[in-house]
């Protein structure tokens, strides 16, 4: 178990913003488990501070933060602290091409070289070894759609010569993905599953030219303000900065802050100077802004009369495209466009129904969507380690607290 004298010398701070269990058909007791399970996390020192929020049938019944948003600043966590979401992001960011969809500029099975004609001529490898590389044409071009469900053959990561982009961000969008366009592809599209960061960045820049705005004003001015999302930004503006949840590491056996060598590069930074829009993993939010967004997508494209969405586009978004594939990172699952979605029994051992939808993010964040039970979770965590127990030992327990 981690030490961190400072933190151990705190008492854990656990602030319950919000909550009506019986409103929202869930057991109380059972709710109130979830508290006290994750404070222990906190007290174990495991984890700085997490912030909780479950809503069913549209009436919050946890809604909770827990230990310590900057253990050295003494800052406590908060109900509205402010996380880099990292690919909790890129559901947002299908969101934004399937409207693109709606209004007829972007159609689902069109090739990506129709919108973004840089991507024409684009090859795949054949063959290679570690001195030759043989490449051939692909038997077709990428689709908007590959891109969405991370079956296009784009390459995980950004090309060396930009390899440090996704801490740097210091290149536009528009110059990454033209940059990402002259790379060969790793397999035919269509015919393997590889989670593809430069892809959906590519969905991005489709957005942009379809929508005629850079990608973080069509968020900001077409997703953030209907749904009410206030404090969700690309960039974060300085009067918010104190709200920040520090990202935190394991050095020495103590959680230490993490430094610039991690995605979007040091924390207490904020991003100065950037020119990435990351549609892959860039935005900053809050639980209640997240609850809004997976609302509007229980609600079938709608929350608070303002639609963002029809049912027909939240539906085909929400069912699994991958087929027999294997895809995802979760066990028991497939992919939709830009959603994960358990569809396997052992996809459903955390307690998440046939046909959840959901996303996670780099340093532990994570939200899903379960239209069984009517019922939407957020989880908010900001450590570079892998802390999937706490994550599931919410996720579980919130899915025993229905009542059915």
């Amino acid at each position: 178990m981690v030490r961190n004298t400072l933190l151990l010398s705190l008492a854990t701070l656990v602030v319950h913003a919000a909550g009506d269990p019986a409103k929202a058909g869930m057991d109380a007791a059972a709710v109130s488990a979830i508290g006290a399970r994750m404070k222990a996390f906190v007290d174990q020192v495991y984890i700085p501070g997490v912030v909780t929020l479950v809503q069913r049938h549209g009436a919050i019944a946890e809604f909770d933060a827990y230990g310590w948003q900057d253990i050295e600043a003494k800052r406590p966590m908060r109900p509205d602290s402010i996380f880099q979401l990292m690919s909790m992001t890129k559901p947002i960011t299908g969101v934004a091409v399937m409207m693109m969809a709606e209004e007829g500029k972007v159609r689902l099975n069109d090739p990506v070289e129709k919108l973004l004609p840089e991507f024409r001529g684009q090859w795949v490898i054949d063959s290679q070894s570690p001195d030759r590389r043989v490449l051939k044409k692909p038997a077709r071009p990428i689709t908007v759609r590959d891109l969405m469900t991370h079956t296009s053959g784009m390459a995980g990561g950004p090309p060396p010569g930009i390899g440090d982009l996704l801490q740097k961000m210091d290149r536009s969008l528009a110059e990454a993905v033209a940059i990402y366009a002259q790379q060969p592809l790793e397999f035919e599209p269509g015919s393997r599953w590889l989670y593809s960061n430069p892809g959906i960045a590519t969905l991005g820049r489709i957005v942009e030219v379809a929508s005629g705005m850079p990608y973080e004003k069509f968020l900001e001015t077409r997703i953030f303000q209907p749904l009410g999302m206030k404090d969700s930004h690309i960039f974060l503006p300085a009067e918010k900065q104190s709200r920040l949840a520090i990202v935190y590491t394991v050095k020495d056996g103590h959680l230490a802050k993490a430094g610039a060598g991690i995605l979007a590069g040091d924390p207490l930074a904020y991003r100065r100077n950037a020119k990435y829009s990351g549609p892959e993993y860039a935005v900053y939010s809050t639980a209640p802004d997240l609850a809004a967004f997976y609302q509007m997508m229980l609600n079938k494209g709608t929350l608070n009369g303002k639609r963002l969405l029809s049912p027909a586009s939240v539906e085909v978004m929400t069912m699994v495209h991958t087929g027999d594939l294997k895809a995802g990172w979760v066990i028991g699952t497939g992919f939709g466009l830009t959603w994960e979605v358990t569809k396997d029994a052992i996809g459903q051992l955390t307690f998440l129904s046939p046909g959840t939808f959901h996303h996670g993010g780099a340093f532990g964040t994570f939200g899903w969507i379960d239209p069984k039970r009517d019922l939407v979770g957020v989880f908010l965590i900001q450590m570079s380690e892998n802390r999937q127990d706490v994550r599931d030992a919410f996720i579980g327990m919130a899915g025993a607290a229905v009542v059915p």
